[in-house]
């Protein structure tokens, strides 16, 4: 069957294309799209041909990821389902993951339409709530995943490196359990749209972290989103012993840790990664009470025919993009 969806090209080249899409099956669902949310980290190391699967770098001499679909998230209304769906029905409002599509570098993908998957990558959404607000479930379970990997008692001190989407919903998820929350970031742009209760530390200029952390007590946990390892290194003289390391950031190939310098302290290192049914049901329910926030990060909407616009704007005025949202 045919249908639409944003692809890469090639290397920094976008275009919405029509494209050919798998015939359903009896297990799956079919989706008509009404918001797709870009994961700009993600995507954009695809479009930058930085890497070929989810936790894989390019390396010379493999293939160049294109063409692909990339992304892994959109919400949308059911048009039809397979014989051996039975918890679905046409003219219901869903959350779909990634979905098939053909004659690509990846057999599946997220800013397509229609979206045919398997009832296992599709979530009903509640009654009364936006769908747009669900539209970036995955990236949510991302920062969700993170803020609820380390153990941590009430008020105690936890520091969130990147005030991108990861870090914005991570930390919400550490306040949320009761933590003292410090982000540290380079972009204040998008720290200001952080909770009023969590501290931020703007990171441009070299900031001193020992100058400007050291007087409020040791950490706890350290949460990692963005894949500086140089930075987690200048936090740990000040975090206590059996602290916490979450780290989530796609290192590439610099994604070296010493042991030796985590055994004095007994500093758990945790590696979340990818998501897992309970932690979509989990970030489901933490959006739909409210303490998730989605929607008021999303900094622009584009018609999805201007998915290029979008990414042009992406690339060239990232500082200014949080949530970025494509409208079908």
């Amino acid at each position: 069957m045919k249908g639409n969806a944003v692809v890469f090209t090639d290397r920094l080249q976008v275009e919405y294309q029509t494209v050919d899409i798998p015939e359903p099956g009896e297990q799956d669902v079919v989706v008509q799209v009404l918001h797709s949310w870009i994961s700009i980290g993600t995507e954009s190391s695809y479009l930058r041909g930085e890497r070929i699967s989810g936790e894989t770098s390019y390396q010379e001499g493999d293939p160049w990821p294109f063409p692909i679909a990339a992304g892994y998230q959109k919400v949308g209304i059911v048009q039809s389902v397979g014989n051996a769906v039975h918890h679905l029905r046409k003219g219901d409002r869903v959350f779909v993951s990634a979905s098939r599509i053909s004659g690509m570098f990846s057999p599946s993908g997220g800013h397509i339409n229609p979206a045919i998957a398997d009832k296992s990558q599709v979530w009903k959404l509640p009654e009364d709530v936006s769908e747009v607000a669900f539209s970036g479930m995955v990236l949510t379970q991302v920062g969700y995943n993170c803020g609820t990997r380390a153990p941590i008692g009430q008020g105690e001190r936890v520091v969130v490196i990147g005030d991108g989407l990861v870090g914005h919903w991570s930390a919400q998820t550490l306040l949320h359990r009761g933590a003292d929350v410090i982000l540290l970031g380079r972009h204040p742009d998008r720290m200001a749209y952080a909770d009023e209760r969590i501290r931020r530390v703007d990171t441009t200029g070299g900031t001193d972290l020992d100058e400007a952390l050291g007087s409020l007590g040791a950490i706890s946990v350290v949460v990692d989103t963005v894949g500086s390892m140089k930075t987690v290194e200048q936090l740990m003289p000040l975090m206590s012993r059996d602290s916490h390391i979450v780290s989530a950031g796609f290192l590439g190939t610099s994604g070296i840790v010493d042991i030796q310098k985590l055994r004095p302290k007994e500093i758990t290192l945790h590696t979340p990664s990818g998501w897992t049914t309970p932690r979509m049901n989990e970030t489901l329910i933490g959006i739909h009470e409210g303490w998730l926030k989605t929607e008021e990060l999303i900094t622009h909407r584009f018609p999805v025919e201007q998915a290029a616009e979008a990414w042009r704007t992406i690339l060239n005025n990232k500082q200014a993009c949080l949530g970025v949202v494509l409208d079908w």
